[in-house]
């Protein structure tokens, strides 16, 4: 049976994520645009680095069903523990989701609570291939600054959050800068916006696998 502990720690680092981050996007809009674009890769890759340090040690802060898949299937992590840490990520996701709804409500026709969507002229094709490259960096990152033994110490939150501000300056105009199934899943479920959503699985899952085998494959350290 998964740690408690863990799933906890899942589910309130996911809640941070999603309430930090999609909701710079509400108060951007209700600010008339005051954040940013740079103000809200900000807000998502400081909230991200802060949960690291927090969390870290007790769940390994994954707070991203990408992430634990592409854990799970090097053996980075044990398999059965892979479904119960989605399942409160989505949850922790949803709570923040349905939280910005209640203190945000007129970002809920505007903005859609911060939901990522495809921007102009972005098809599906397109948006799984930002979303899959936007992954593979973040994937990449945290297997060489957090899995690796031979990473320095004390640094993966800052490179993981930062990985996400600037995948989130480059691919946000484009997809919304996801790269997490449940930072999309959660405020999609609270304004019931779901255009194009499966982009925000089969993106990130798909490139968090191929930067997980690279990896493992080529720079791990051999046993």
């Amino acid at each position: 049976m998964t740690d408690t502990k863990k799933l906890i720690s899942e589910f309130v680092g996911t809640f941070a994520l999603v309430f930090i981050g999609a909701g710079s996007i509400a108060t951007n809009y209700i600010s008339n645009g005051a954040l940013g674009l740079f103000g809200i890769a900000a807000a998502f890759g400081l909230v991200i680095m802060a949960m690291i340090y927090a969390t870290g040690h007790i769940s390994g802060t994954h707070i991203n069903p990408a992430v634990t898949i592409a854990l799970a299937a090097t053996k980075k992590m044990d398999a059965k523990d892979a479904l119960p840490y989605i399942i409160s990520q989505l949850a922790g996701a949803s709570v923040a989701g349905l939280t910005l709804r209640l203190i945000y409500p007129t970002a809920i026709s505007g903005v859609n609570l911060g939901t990522t969507s495809l921007g102009a002229n972005v098809g599906f094709g397109t948006g799984v291939l930002v979303e899959a490259i936007l992954t593979f960096l973040l994937v990449f990152t945290v297997f060489g600054a957090a899995v690796d033994k031979r990473a320095p110490a004390g640094f993966a939150g800052f490179a993981i959050g930062m990985v996400v501000l600037f995948d989130i300056l480059v691919g946000g105009p484009l997809t919304g800068g996801s790269m997490n199934p449940a930072r999309t899943f959660g405020p999609a479920l609270a304004s019931g916006f779901w255009a194009n959503h499966l982009v925000y699985w089969i993106g990130p899952v798909i490139g968090g696998l191929v930067a997980a085998f690279l990896y493992e494959g080529v720079f791990a350290e051999k046993k």
